[in-house]
């Protein structure tokens, strides 16, 4: 299985690494790693997290208050959102 981020996902993510990074140094560099091993474990285990909607999922990042919302597409899974837990809900539902 492969991945691939929205558009949108892949500049919220880069945007929350920046965030981070100008916080403390290496610390967006740990982010980055958080939401990769995520998305790898969700490609082992596509199915084990909870539904959000008709065809879309999310997996909660360790130490971070994020999550990675997905859908699986064939053999890939695309990343739609890399939200942040505490900002608006829902806001990534155009993109599917």
């Amino acid at each position: 299985m492969r991945f691939y981020f929205h558009p949108d996902a892949e500049a919220e993510f880069d945007k929350a690494v920046a965030y981070y990074e100008e916080q403390q140094q290496g610390l967006g560099l740990e982010l980055a790693r958080e939401v990769y091993s995520t998305i790898a474990r969700t490609m082992k285990f596509p199915d084990a997290s909870p539904v959000l909607s008709k065809s879309s999922r999310r997996c909660l990042v360790s130490r971070f208050p994020y999550g990675v919302i997905y859908q699986v597409k064939g053999d890939a899974l695309r990343v739609i959102a890399v939200a942040h837990l505490s900002r608006k809900p829902d806001y990534w539902v155009d993109r599917v």
